[in-house]
């Protein structure tokens, strides 16, 4: 294989590792009635004129299953972190009590469990897009490589390698996905 190809092969492959990565973010994101510090990943507050996440104003623990404590590094802080959670819609009621901010996570009923899989199910789809965009891509860089001088059976040979990368990202999805399938239906 030239070494054109095989750097075409190459970039497609970062790509790839770059797109199961945010993938698996997205899924972390979607909770499992599990508290997780991840949910509050997204949230951000007006931090002296500055939007900030919620994680550099203040610690993010979960000290049990069911519950995620904020405490911020400055109690004025406090109540436009309690507004930022309600607002991030996210089926929580935060509760404030001056000195931290504790989140009891409720536990997820059957229907919400549904709703969070077919959730779970899109972003998982989301990431084989993604992941067939980028050998999409690669495929047609690697076919303009004819000009080059690259030979018909290169050309074929670098979009065999291209199409078995997409094949073993598919399946990483589909394992990601999978997982969290299994995450949120366990009770």
């Amino acid at each position: 294989m030239s070494e054109l190809i095989k750097k075409q092969v190459t970039d497609a492959k970062a790509l790839m590792d770059k797109a199961i990565a945010h993938a698996d973010s997205e899924l972390t994101k979607i909770r499992a009635g599990k508290a997780n510090p991840a949910m509050l990943d997204d949230i951000t507050i007006d931090y002296y004129g500055t939007a900030t996440p919620l994680s550099q104003v203040g610690s993010v623990n979960t000290p049990d299953a069911r519950t995620i404590v904020v405490q911020p590094w400055e109690k004025n802080l406090l109540p436009l972190i309690e507004k930022a959670i309600k607002e991030a819609n996210l089926g929580v009621n935060p509760q404030n009590d001056g000195i931290i901010i504790r989140i009891n996570v409720p536990p997820l009923t059957e229907e919400r469990r549904r709703d969070l899989v077919k959730k779970a199910k899109a972003e998982a789809e989301t990431g084989k897009v993604a992941v067939r965009n980028i050998r999409k891509d690669a495929n047609e860089k690697i076919k303009k490589l004819k000009t080059e001088g690259v030979s018909e059976d290169e050309i074929k040979v670098g979009e065999a390698e291209v199409q078995k990368l997409t094949d073993a990202y598919i399946i990483k999805v589909d394992q990601l996905s999978e997982a969290k399938e299994k995450d949120i239906m366990t009770v």
